[in-house]
């Protein structure tokens, strides 16, 4: 494997992360399964033993490892793997913030670890930090009452979308079986809608990728029970018509959804509560740098506006007037008049919404108005520095660029090989070629310069070496539909292969 580095000084390896062409970290279980011990310090290589065929096995495949094996092992695993702990990780639209070590430590206090099962007088401290979550995030959001039980973002718009079909149905308006999407919005809120029960309006962007507000109104009807929008949306676009767009909506009738995947361009600065928004949903994850679920444990609070609080989730959590309270508990579970029941156990994941409240609380409103406003400046930035064709802008805290006549895909593979991880790719298709880029606040400019570097190292590469890319990897050009399609769920002995 040949061990050309690029021209450019800026783009660096970090040689722990790579391995060789065909090296293999092989499972514990594969390691030494015919080293057997035997009394005396005396070792056999075919597993035999002096001991009588009675007392013994005949197999036995357990391995026989060191600590220093075992340590090497995991930290060799490790090594194979990129995360927002190895370097950036700009991936469009999905806010890959580094997730500060203190949230973690908060959250690992023995005074966390409370059963969701006791009493409401035994967890009143709990109670307390979700009930000023709940504030923390509808007062961040211009919303004016908040659920933590949805235990994702996707989770959250789909409780969102349910909170507008109960709404409507409550008055009456049931017939509302439409959901309008723009192309630019979150790739997530078409599926919301479809799964919701609706039938999706897709609604084509203006030549400023922004909404066409003639297509929005021809749209409308009195079938239209909600219009999902992204602000700003997936080309990093702020909607300026936002408050025509809401009285268009308000007017025939219909609900305005906020999606909260890019409310960190908004932190301290801006309320989708005050554009016109009616119910929304916040990614913890995105936007207050708790850990991405991956399918697990997550977090994605609704927010709504007075009209649609009775419909949200039970339980809720209120507190009780001071003078009223007396003798009784201070925080208190309820449940709202109609609401749509239960959608996740207890208040949701508790740890992960510990960690949004530390976060919060940190940095006050002063720190998130920062945050904001370092994303956009980081974005603007590496917009500004690669050579690849970038159209639209100024953004906010993101940007969509365009491989122009190579492969997004290949160009994604290929970035893997200068120690960075790539952009989202593909999407939205409204740009060809796509390659979705959000940096975040988090990264410095000697960060944001190497990042350039590398994706202009790739930009002036042939379409040869690109499609034989990743070389320096752990695995090489991996086949994504099979698998995707036909994954390998069981592990076997490589003699067995």
């Amino acid at each position: 494997m040949s061990d050309e580095r690029p021209d450019d000084p800026q783009v660096r390896y970090d040689q722990a992360r790579y391995v060789e062409n065909g090296e293999y970290e092989p499972l514990l279980s594969e390691k030494d399964l015919t080293r057997v011990e035997i009394g005396g310090g005396e070792e056999t290589a075919d597993g035999e033993s002096p001991l009588p065929d009675d007392l013994t096995r005949d197999s036995l495949e357990l391995p026989e490892l060191s600590e220093p094996e075992l340590a090497r092992h995991y930290t060799r695993l490790s090594q194979m793997i990129y995360g927002i702990d190895s370097g950036p990780y700009p991936l469009g639209s999905c806010t890959m913030k580094y997730n500060p070590k203190f949230t973690e430590d908060v959250a690992a206090l023995p005074s966390a670890a409370v059963h969701p099962d006791r009493s409401e007088g035994s967890v009143q401290g709990n109670l307390e930090l979700l009930y000023r979550l709940q504030d923390y995030l509808g007062r961040i959001g211009g919303m004016d009452a908040v659920t933590l039980q949805p235990p994702a973002g996707a989770a959250g718009e789909f409780v969102g979308i349910r909170v507008a079909a109960a709404y409507h149905e409550h008055n009456g308006e049931g017939h509302r079986d439409e959901v309008i999407v723009p192309e630019s919005a979150h790739g997530t809120n078409f599926a919301t809608a479809a799964l919701g029960g609706y039938d999706v309006v897709s609604l084509p962007s203006d030549d400023e990728g922004r909404v066409d507000l003639e297509a929005l109104e021809a749209a409308l009807s009195e079938n239209t029970a909600a219009l999902m929008l992204t602000n700003p949306n997936t080309l990093g676009l702020f909607e300026r018509d936002i408050t025509e767009i809401a009285e268009l909506v308000h007017d025939a009738g219909g609900l305005l959804y906020y999606d909260g995947a890019n409310l960190n361009a908004l932190l301290g600065r801006a309320r989708p509560g005050d554009m016109g928004f009616d119910v929304m949903h916040y990614n913890v994850h995105k936007t207050f740098a708790t850990p991405h679920g991956g399918g697990g444990p997550g977090a994605g609070p609704v927010g709504v506006v007075d009209d649609l609080a009775p419909f949200l989730p039970a339980p809720r959590v209120r507190q009780r007037e001071a003078e009223s309270a007396g003798g009784e508990p201070r925080y208190e579970r309820f449940e709202p008049d109609h609401t749509i029941g239960k959608v996740h156990g207890f208040h949701g994941n508790w740890l992960v919404l510990l960690k949004a409240f530390a976060y919060i609380a940190r940095l006050g409103d002063e720190g998130l108005a920062d945050a904001s406003a370092s994303a956009v400046l980081n974005a603007n930035y590496l917009a500004e520095r690669i050579e690849y064709d970038v159209p639209y802008g100024p953004f906010h805290h993101e940007f969509v660029a365009s491989a122009g006549e190579q492969d997004a895909a290949d160009v994604a593979k290929r970035m893997l090989d200068y120690g960075v991880h790539p952009p989202t790719t593909k999407w939205p298709e409204i740009v060809p070629e796509a390659l979705m880029t959000e940096p975040t606040e988090v990264e410095s400019k000697a960060t944001l310069d190497r990042l350039a570097a590398a994706f202009n190292a790739v930009a002036g590469e042939d379409d040869a070496t690109l499609a034989d890319a990743p070389e320096r990897t752990t695995a090489r050009r991996i086949d994504q539909t099979s698998a995707a399609r036909t994954p390998r769920l069981s592990w076997h002995h490589l003699e067995d292969e």
